[in-house]
């Protein structure tokens, strides 16, 4: 196969930080990017460089340990991510060369390379659909990893093509392929395949998004496909939909930071302060040096600012373990072994997926205790995704089906329940021909084996029969429910559609066209012709799309019943109908084809022809379809909200049927005033006025006060809900608003009558607009903590674009699984996540960083308080001050930080209120800070003045003793080395008289040439 491109495209690796080139450097980058780490780098360069008290090993040992602990940590992580990756790099694929199939690693593929698929594998990049294994040239895929949808799709081979069947059929096709250049749009795609056939003329074929196969789609219930490859690696729609992950850091690792500074500058202050006070000390020229510590002629001629430099790094190293250089690590040691608490949780296990929940990231840990904005999917994530059809109205009469659950007949169901009326004669017909048209206006499929991905279908009372697959499940539902009333859809078979009626007779329908689904029309069409050669156009959609183009019919009674269905929260679709003479269809081919054919604009061209084959309907009836609330959800949303989160719900769906949802659900209560923002009220108001009447609405009874204060007390006050669709939300969110005098300013007050409502409902969301509203709460002045969750791949730009994501493990796909922080199973377990688990973690973190400040206080203020005419002197031994923080007080307080359980589980699920009491880091903040750090000053002068005033007089031998003072002259002629703990030696002679108490305090060894004279004579003195 010959097409425009060749180029090779090594399929993207998404989630890797590091390559085995960059990993030392990179990652040594990103951890000196801490203040702590780069701060006692640049102390250990000083203890290298210059003359300190302190050996070099007391910084260099901590700080190596720390870095190769996190590197170890952060390398295997990233490994694992590599392993990943490679799986679908390496992975083998079949291509089609010299008329044989041969295998090869994915990221070897190249443009123009003709790939064969098999069933249950996932295509390896972008595809065009050339042949198959049906006979009529079809596939059914799955798209869960891509759009969250894991019901079956149909998409359609080439014409032209569908006939090659074997590699060496596909082998001899010669074409040539123009398409557009790569676009994110999952659901556009425009090109033309033109294909020589022995002829100097090719025949060119319209290509669009029914024969597209996208990267990390699965092939399901066919048995192989041949495909050309069109867009690979980066190019792949799947690539360009990708949001890279940002880095994202806690409000408790940001408070570290912050405290780093401080106690920077405190130690800088430490050191200053020293330093002047030394050159106070020594202006006096008998006090200028210790006679026995005298400096030498080159340090006297010493210029005395560097003199004065060199001694203030000098005591930036002695007091230098003020800053904890360890805690990084230890907070990283914590957060990643408690992690696995979750990951051990048994209530959050599910026993139907079998599976229990995820942790991608540990580093988030304490933010499930800081959570402030919840932003939730509804279907699937609230909702079980599991359409039921409650019920069909006919010309006002309503018909309800027992137990159809999304392709699955229960037992001991039958037979229909007759609400209204039965209708006439007439109503007879037309109650078949509502039946006729839910058979057949569809893009169900059937499936006649018995399993399917492993699992069994289709089973009723012990008898194997045929089950519905199809795109969309409310298809399905609709397809059972007429199946249990009467009309029974068998399958499609060489373009026909089988259909068996209540007198078990079967009725064949030639299916001519399919005006596929699309979100902008919300409706579908198809176009059929009967056995007896009449032409018929069905349509079905949204009551908003059908009602406008509805001629005649009871719509005045079907309306009533869509709108008492919407309330109730069920999911409604109109069904219409025409008639249609040969000509007319003749005209609406040659409409359609044009439009198909076009390369520009096809999408405008095709929607134009849509909108002039679908009008003139005559009106048969509605459907109404429930999607049940997951267990526990309104539970777990009050729950939610006793905490002092605000909910707030971003759907695809309609108003009403999302409204009807949020009141289930308890998100909105019968006293909530809802408040709406949406295209209708604009339509009859300007955007501005809206927007001022509910912000005066709002701000009437609370004033300029959040309704922060007020969470939990809507017996007092008036309990706000905002409703707002996508449409408006756009007009909200443009950069400026001309023409008007506030422009710019939509953003600040749409916040604002926000903040005061207890919860907000987005509707007709795009997955871009989930995201934008996440990021709009994010950057508000307050800067509160952010929660996404959700099922599909189209909540994965929401679920990044939080400070947590959490993917529920749904019938959606694992997309939002694989991109989420947190997975869980169900939207349940949500509530123990955040109410027990962020409740514990931020509890033990906040104690660890606060006891990790307060122990280096007391540990290095007793250093500053000891200075004997400020000459350096250490007050701790080298091994201690290099195992202080690594070991000596480190590991207590990790395993506190790991079991400490302030509060009984139970307590905690029974009181959300609870969690308040942590909100806003409230443990971290600054006054709580400032009371540890004195705390720690306080006891550190506890520790140096008791010991001071209780060792008063006395002195220590080398074995810990003590013993009284008495006074030595040395009595020999032999001379004294006293060798000081940076290796310079001094010497004495017998007529200077040695104070051995203050040397004590200022050297390490004492040795004496004449060991026997020492041994003789040899007494301490002390003059404390």
């Amino acid at each position: 196969a010959d097409c425009i491109k060749f180029c090779f495209v090594k399929l993207i690796s998404f989630s890797p930080q590091y390559t085995f080139w960059n990993f030392i450097p990179k990652n040594l980058f990103e951890q000196f990017r801490r203040i702590a780490n780069f701060y006692f780098l640049i102390i250990f360069l000083v203890q290298l460089i210059i003359d300190t008290p302190t050996s070099p090993m007391t910084s260099g040992l901590p700080l190596f340990f720390v870095i190769t602990v996190t590197a170890i940590k952060q390398g295997y992580e990233d490994w694992i991510r590599h392993k990943a990756d490679n799986a679908v790099n390496q992975c083998p694929v079949h291509v089609t060369q010299h008329g044989k199939v041969v295998r090869k690693q994915s990221q070897k593929l190249r443009v123009g390379d003709i790939v064969q698929v098999k069933e249950d594998e996932t295509f390896p990049c972008d595809l065009i659909l050339l042949s198959t294994s049906r006979e009529d040239g079809t596939c059914f895929v799955t798209t869960a990893s891509l759009d969250g949808e894991s019901s079956h799709k149909t998409y359609y081979a080439v014409q032209d093509t569908k006939a090659f069947n074997t590699a060496e059929e596909v082998d001899t096709l010669h074409s040539t392929i123009e398409c557009e250049q790569p676009q994110p749009d999952l659901y556009k795609f425009v090109g033309r395949i033109n294909i020589y056939l022995d002829r100097d003329e090719p025949i060119a074929r319209p290509l669009g998004s029914e024969n597209l196969l996208l990267r990390g789609a699965t092939l399901k219930n066919t048995e192989y496909i041949h495909a050309v490859v069109i867009y690979t690696g980066m190019e792949t729609k799947m690539a360009l939909n990708y949001q890279s992950k940002s880095q994202k850091r806690s409000a408790v690792e940001k408070s570290m930071n912050a405290y780093l500074i401080v106690y920077l500058c405190i130690l800088i202050s430490k050191a200053l302060i020293n330093t002047v006070l030394k050159y106070v000390w020594q202006a006096n020229p008998n006090r200028d040096e210790p006679w026995y510590n005298q400096k030498t002629e080159t340090e006297r001629q010493r210029h005395v600012l560097i003199r004065a430099f060199t001694d203030f790094l000098a005591f930036m190293v002695l007091f230098n373990y003020i800053i904890p250089v360890s805690m990084y690590v230890t907070v990283e040691m914590q957060k990643f072994l408690g992690s696995y608490f979750i990951l051990w949780d048994d209530d959050m296990f599910d026993e139907e997926l079998g599976e229990g929940p995820l942790v991608n990231t540990s580093d988030l840990n304490e933010e499930l205790g800081q959570v402030e904005y919840v932003f939730t999917d509804k279907t699937g994530t609230l909702t079980e995704n599991n359409m039921e059809l409650r019920e069909c109205c006919v010309d006002g009469h309503v018909y309800v089906p027992h137990a159809i659950c999304n392709g699955q007949i229960l037992p001991g169901a039958a037979g229909m329940d007759m609400i209204d009326s039965s209708p006439g004669l007439d109503g007879k017909e037309r109650e078949e021909l509502f039946f006729r048209a839910l058979c057949l206006c569809h893009t169900v499929q059937v499936k006649e084996e018995e399993t399917v991905d492993g699992i069994k279908r289709g089973i009723y009372q012990g008898k194997s029969t045929s089950f519905y697959i199809s795109s969309s499940p409310d298809e399905v539902a609709l397809v059972e429910g007429m199946k249990r009333l009467g009309f029974t859809y068998l399958r499609l078979k060489d373009s026909h559609m089988e259909i068996l009626n209540r007198q078990d007779e079967m009725e064949r329908f030639e299916l001519l066209e399919v005006l596929n689904f699309d979100s902008v029309r919300r409706r579908m069409s198809v176009i059929v012709r009967s056995s007896s050669g009449e032409y018929y156009l069905f349509c079905k959609g949204a009551d908003s799309s059908v009602f406008p183009r509805v001629v005649s019919g009871k719509l005045e009674q079907v309306r009533a019943r869509v709108e008492h269905n919407a309330v109730e929260g069920l999911r409604t679709l109109c069904v219409a109908y025409k008639k249609l003479t040969h000509e007319e269809y003749e005209e609406t081919c040659h409409l359609l084809n044009s439009a198909k054919l076009a390369l520009r604009e096809r999408d405008k061209k095709l929607a134009e022809a849509y909108d002039v084959i679908e009008k003139d309907f005559i009106l048969l009836g509605a459907t109404a379809v429930e999607d049940r609330l997951q267990d526990k959800a309104a539970d777990t949303i009050e729950s939610l909200h006793k905490a002092g989160m605000k909910v707030w719900v971003l759907t695809g769906d309609k108003m009403e049927t999302a409204a009807a949802t949020c009141y289930a659900s308890k998100l909105f209560h019968r006293n909530t005033q809802i408040l709406e923002l949406t295209t209708k009220r604009t339509e009859e108001q300007s955007l501005h006025d809206v927007l001022f009447d509910l912000s005066r609405t709002v701000l009437r009874q609370h004033g300029s006060m959040t309704r922060d204060i007020f969470s939990g007390l809507s017996d007092d006050y008036q309990d706000y809900g905002l409703i707002i669709d996508g449409a408006t939300l756009s007009a909200v969110l443009k950069p400026t608003q001309e023409g008007t005098s506030n422009g710019g300013n939509y953003k600040e007050i749409f916040l604002e009558i926000c903040r005061n409502c207890s919860a907000v409902l987005c509707c007709r969301m795009a997955p871009l607009q989930k995201a934008q509203i996440v990021k709009l709460i994010k950057a508000s002045k307050e800067h509160p903590i952010t929660l996404a969750i959700g099922d599909g791949a189209n909540d994965v730009s929401m679920i990044l674009e939080a400070h947590v994501g959490i993917g529920i493990m749904g019938k959606e796909g694992r997309q939002a699984a694989r991109n989420s922080d947190y997975a869980i199973t169900k939207f349940k377990h949500l509530k123990k996540m955040l109410l027990v688990h962020g409740h514990y973690y931020y509890i033990r973190i906040a104690e660890l960083v606060q006891y990790f400040f307060y122990k280096n206080v007391c540990f290095i203020f007793p250093q500053f308080l000891y200075q004997k005419n400020f000459l350096f002197c250490p007050l701790y031994d080298t091994a201690y001050l290099t195992l202080y923080n690594i070991s000596f007080t480190s590991l207590p307080i990790l395993l506190y930080s790991l079991m400490e359980q302030h509060i009984n589980m139970d307590i905690l699920k029974r009181d959300p209120s609870l969690y308040r009491d942590i909100a806003k880091n409230s443990l971290l903040r600054w006054p709580t800070f400032i009371y540890w750090t004195f705390l720690g000053v306080f006891d550190a002068m506890v520790f140096f003045f008791g010991a001071f005033f209780l060792f008063d007089n006395t002195t220590f031998t080398s074995n810990g003793q003590v013993m009284q003072s008495l006074a030595l002259w040395p009595t020999t002629t032999e001379r004294i080395q006293v060798r000081q703990h940076n290796s310079h030696y001094l010497h004495f002679h017998r007529d200077e008289k040695i104070q051995l108490a203050h040397m004590s305090n200022m050297y390490k060894c004492v040795y004496f040439s004449n060991r026997q004279l020492f041994k003789r004579n040899y007494i301490i003195y002390s003059d404390y």
